[in-house]
C-alpha cells in the first residue's frame, strides 16, 4: 500500500475504506473485517455515522496490531465548542475501545470551528489524535482557520471525484501543506457513473471497471480515498488498483468530464446551512 507523509510527518494509507452510510451495526463489522482481510489498513468512520462500535469490534476481533491501523473519525457540529468537542472525543474513544486516533476530523465548517480546533489542537498535542483536520472546508474557511491557529489541519476531506474534480482546492491545499482527501469517489452512482463511457474505454484496456480507473485516477493525483462498499467482492475490487497505471494521455480524457459542479450539495449555500444545522 502507497502511503502519504502528511504535514506533521504521520504516515497515512493512500487508499482506505469508509463506513458513510453503515448504520447497522453487523453489517459494519462484518465489511470492516472483509476490508483488514483484504489488506486495508485504513478505516474512515465518523460520530455522525453511528458505527464507531462497530468498527471498534472489528478492529479488535481482526488481531492486527493497532499500530499498523490507520483509524480516521470526525466530530459533528452538534458537539462543537471547546469542552464539548473533548468529550465527544472521549465518547468516540470509548466506542472503538481506542488510545488514540490516527486522524481526527471537524466534519463540516459551521459552528464554532474555531472552538473546535483549539480542542483538536489540545488533543493533537497530547497525543491521543497523532494528526487534525477538516472535512467539507472549501479554500477560503481552509485558509482562514490555518492563518490564525496554531496547527495547520492535515488533511480536507471534500466531494471530489470525476464530475467534480476540485483541481483549484487541491491547488490551494498543496500550496499549504494540506493533503486532499475525497469522499464520494463514486459519486454515489448519480449521473450514470458507473456507465460512463470515457471511463468504461479506459478501464477496458487494462481489464479494469470504472470504479477501479476512478480510484486509480484519484490516487495518481495524490488524492487520498476511502470507497464504501458492502459487498465482497466490490470490497476486493477496489484495493485492487496498483497492479496497473493511467497514461497522461487518460488522465486527460478523464479531466474532461470536470463540470466543477457538486452531485449532492453546495455547503456555501445558505438553506443548506439551515438544514445542516436542524441535524443533531
Amino acid at each position: 500500500m502507497k502511503n502519504v507523509t502528511l504535514n506533521n510527518g504521520v504516515l497515512m494509507p493512500i487508499l482506505g475504506y469508509g463506513v458513510y452510510q453503515v448504520p447497522d451495526y453487523e453489517e459494519c463489522k462484518k465489511s470492516v473485517l472483509i476490508a483488514l482481510e483484504n489488506g486495508y489498513r485504513s478505516i474512515d468512520t465518523a460520530q455522525a455515522y453511528y458505527n464507531e462500535k462497530a468498527v471498534g469490534d472489528a478492529i479488535k476481533e481482526s488481531g492486527i496490531p493497532r499500530d499498523e491501523i490507520f483509524i480516521t473519525t470526525k466530530l459533528w457540529i452538534s458537539d462543537y465548542g471547546y469542552e464539548k468537542a473533548l468529550k465527544a472525543f472521549d465518547n468516540s474513544l470509548n466506542k472503538m475501545q481506542l488510545d488514540y486516533v490516527d486522524l481526527y476530523l471537524l466534519h463540516q465548517p459551521f459552528n464554532d470551528v474555531y472552538g473546535s480546533w483549539k480542542a483538536l489542537e489540545k488533543l493533537n498535542k497530547a497525543g491521543k489524535a497523532k494528526a487534525i483536520g477538516v472535512s467539507n472546508f472549501y479554500p477560503d474557511r481552509l485558509v482562514d482557520l490555518l492563518i490564525f491557529n496554531e496547527i495547520t489541519p492535515a488533511v480536507n476531506q471534500i466531494e471530489t471525484h470525476v464530475f467534480n474534480q476540485r483541481t483549484e482546492d487541491q491547488k490551494v491545499m498543496v500550496e499549504n501543506g494540506v493533503q486532499h482527501e475525497s469522499w464520494g469517489p463514486f459519486a454515489e452512482g448519480r449521473s450514470d457513473f458507473f456507465q460512463n463511457e470515457t471511463i468504461s474505454k479506459i478501464g477496458a484496456r487494462y481489464g479494469k471497471s470504472v470504479a477501479q480507473v476512478s480510484l486509480r485516477w484519484l490516487i495518481q493525483r495524490n488524492i487520498v480515498v476511502i470507497p464504501k462498499s458492502v459487498t465482497p467482492s466490490r470490497i476486493a475490487q477496489n484495493i485492487d488498483i496498483f497492479d496497473f497505471e493511467l497514461t497522461d494521455e487518460d488522465m486527460n480524457a478523464i479531466a474532461q468530464l470536470n463540470t466543477n459542479t457538486s452531485s449532492f450539495f453546495d455547503h456555501r449555500d445558505p438553506e443548506r446551512v439551515k438544514w445542516f444545522g436542524g441535524l443533531k
